[in-house]
């Protein structure tokens, strides 16, 4: 019995010495970027997606190495523990998208302050919102999605949809800038028309970003009272979205990426340029020698039209009245600051259609 003891603990210090020689070469030899996802996956087809499709290009453009890391559970405390993880397999820059990994960026950074994180979305804050620091070795990326909103929201008017839906997802700042966007876009559009009596819009907060029966229902509703077109903005609720639209014979907009592969009803998306903006980073971070440069370091940046970071994708154009080249004239309005958006989120945009703020 004790020689078979003996054996078993000599086996186990062996694998254990085996374990730490292999977390030292993974460590050394591993993945320099890295990736760690929110609740959804790289092929979500919205931030996710988006972001790792910036990962992947810069990595590979530039011979780096990396790699995507998922949390196991939605909480601040396994993304910072697959945030760890992701360190532990080589990583010298952590790339985090979403508002969710707010607290967890203002867990770590301290921590391991020789490793440079990006933050799409958000700026780093405590668990119940009462401090706020970014730390040079953190840099955020915040977006202007009420560009992006009006854009859409003007060209479904342009397009000839008088009776408009938004579904947000939680009523957090970007998800209202991007609906106060869109009606304001919507309104513009409406106005050069001469159609402000004729154009009207739904608008509704689901509280989640995930696709439910309760969202569909609801959409179907408002399909079956008159709705053409809701933009759908939050993450897979665009899932129930489409679904309600399939059934009824209607048209929804997408979100951050460009969603129209995912269903025929989607005619455009309100698109958030995520792998450019963590392109122009990184490229930013290398040139620093893989340190955030001084104006980038523990700051802010907002990106719109004029960094390429907002719009509508023109690849895969499906609108037949308002066409590629019209939107094109209208973008560069936006980027040269000759239309003005308001980005405010405290209040509703004081506009001439009709909109319906349900709760």
């Amino acid at each position: 019995m004790k020689k078979v003891l003996s054996l078993v603990l000599a086996l186990c210090m062996i694998l254990s010495l085996c374990a730490c020689k292999s977390s030292e070469k993974t460590s050394s030899d591993g993945y320099e970027i890295a990736l760690v996802t929110d609740v959804g996956n790289i092929d979500d087809k919205s931030f996710n997606q988006g972001a790792w499709e910036g990962v992947e290009k810069y990595a590979k453009d530039n011979k780096k190495t990396y790699s995507y890391y998922r949390p196991s559970e939605d909480s601040t405390e396994a993304r910072v523990e697959t945030i760890k993880q992701a360190i532990d397999k080589g990583a010298k820059v952590v790339v985090c998208p979403g508002y969710l990994f707010e607290d967890a960026i203002y867990t770590v950074q301290d921590q391991f302050s020789n490793v440079q994180f990006l933050l799409l979305d958000g700026e780093p804050h405590d668990a119940d919102y009462a401090n706020y620091k970014t730390a040079s070795n953190t840099h955020n990326i915040l977006y202007k999605e009420e560009q992006a909103g009006y854009l859409a929201g003007y060209a479904a008017v342009k397009e000839g949809y008088r009776k408009l839906g938004f579904l947000g997802g939680m009523a957090v700042p970007a998800v209202i800038r991007y609906g106060y966007g869109f009606v304001q876009g919507a309104n513009a559009a409406a106005e050069e028309l001469g159609v402000t009596g004729d154009v009207s819009m739904k608008y509704w907060y689901c509280g989640g970003f995930a696709p439910t029966d309760d969202i569909k229902t609801k959409m179907s509703g408002w399909y079956t009272d008159g709705t053409e077109v809701i933009f759908s903005c939050g993450g897979g609720i665009y899932l129930s979205c489409t679904a309600a639209a399939e059934a009824a014979g209607k048209k929804v907009i997408g979100v951050d990426v460009d969603q129209s592969a995912e269903s025929a009803t989607i005619i455009t998306s309100a698109m958030k340029e995520l792998a450019n903006s963590v392109v122009l980073a990184l490229t930013d971070l290398y040139k620093n020698n893989g340190t955030w440069p001084a104006d980038l370091a523990g700051k802010t940046a907002v990106l719109g039209a004029v960094e390429g970071c907002v719009g509508l994708p023109t690849a895969t154009w499906s609108m037949k009245n308002f066409t590629v080249d019209e939107y094109k004239a209208l973008f560069e309005k936006v980027k040269n600051g000759i239309i003005t958006i308001s980005n405010a989120s405290d209040a509703a945009p004081a506009v001439t259609i009709s909109v319906d703020y349900q709760n």
